[in-house]
This record gives structure tokens, C-alpha cells and sequence, in this order.
């Protein structure tokens, strides 16, 4: 018995488009690994930034509380408009390049304001802190910005 051509197996044609077949199908699942994991990362990241900027937001209100006059004489320093916040310490000083909270990629510092406010005819000076929690990965930077207001609360 004679085997004619059509019948011998798969031609290199037909090898070579299976292979590519199969070589763009686990590309494509590498990316989706790959992207998945960075977006995990970015999340988690972002998430520990929210924490570190609460925390930053308590410490500062732990310090209004136990001795406003400080606390003002602190805030209102014109001395430098950003303040390094990453060890929660008052320091009159912007971070350092390079600086971050203790073992971790995260730069944390504040920008305060004053602004004053007409409440029920006392004029009420408002201390407006914007916290700042940044960090770089391959993505490049990112920051997550916390806004709060300080007001002396002994004042109605």
C-alpha cells in the first residue's frame, strides 16, 4: 500500500502556526500575571500612603490638643512652607532627598495654611494642613494628598 502526501502528518506550515498559537497564549498570560501583581502592589501601597496620612492627621491633632499655643507657634513658623513629617516629630525643615519613613519607600510631609473664618461674630483663625505621603515605583511617583482643618476648639 502506497501513502499518498496528504496523508503523511502536519506540515512545517501548519508547526509553525501551532507554535505561534501557543507562544502568543502564554504571552499574554505572563502579561496578565505581570499586571495583575503591579496593580496589587500599587494598591496595597496606596493603602499603606491613606494609613500613614491618617497617622500623620491623629499625631497632628494629639498635638493641638495637649498644648494649642505650641501647637500654633509650630504651625505658623514661616521659616519653610513644606515640613517633614516622617518620623512625626516637629521639624521646621523640608525632608531630605532620599528620606522616607523607617523601613519603607514612603516620603511623608505637610503643607500648612492659615486661613480666618467669621463664626458667630468671633474671628476664628483656621489651620489647614494638606499631608502629603508619596513613593516611586516602577510606575513612577504617586501620592496620596490628606486635607484637614485645625481650629483652637476651646474657642465656640
Amino acid at each position: 500500500m502506497k501513502i499518498s502526501n496528504l496523508e503523511r502528518g502536519q506540515s512545517l506550515f501548519e508547526l509553525v502556526v501551532a507554535i505561534a498559537i501557543s507562544a502568543l497564549m502564554v504571552v499574554a498570560m505572563v502579561s496578565l500575571a505581570t499586571n495583575s501583581i503591579k496593580n496589587s502592589n500599587f494598591a496595597k501601597n496606596k493603602a499603606l500612603a491613606s494609613t500613614y496620612a491618617q497617622q500623620a492627621t491623629e499625631w497632628l491633632r494629639g498635638q493641638r490638643d495637649s498644648d494649642i499655643g505650641a501647637f500654633i507657634v509650630n504651625v505658623t513658623d514661616n521659616t519653610v512652607s513644606k515640613r517633614c513629617l516622617n518620623n512625626l516629630v516637629w521639624t521646621i525643615a523640608a525632608c531630605a532627598s532620599g528620606s522616607t519613613i523607617t523601613n519603607t519607600p514612603f516620603q511623608r510631609d505637610v503643607i500648612f495654611n492659615i486661613t480666618y473664618d467669621v463664626i458667630n461674630g468671633v474671628n476664628k483663625e483656621i489651620l489647614n494642613a494638606d499631608i502629603t505621603v508619596s513613593w516611586t515605583d516602577s510606575g513612577g511617583l504617586h501620592k496620596v494628598v490628606s486635607a484637614t482643618s485645625f481650629s483652637d476648639w476651646r474657642q465656640r
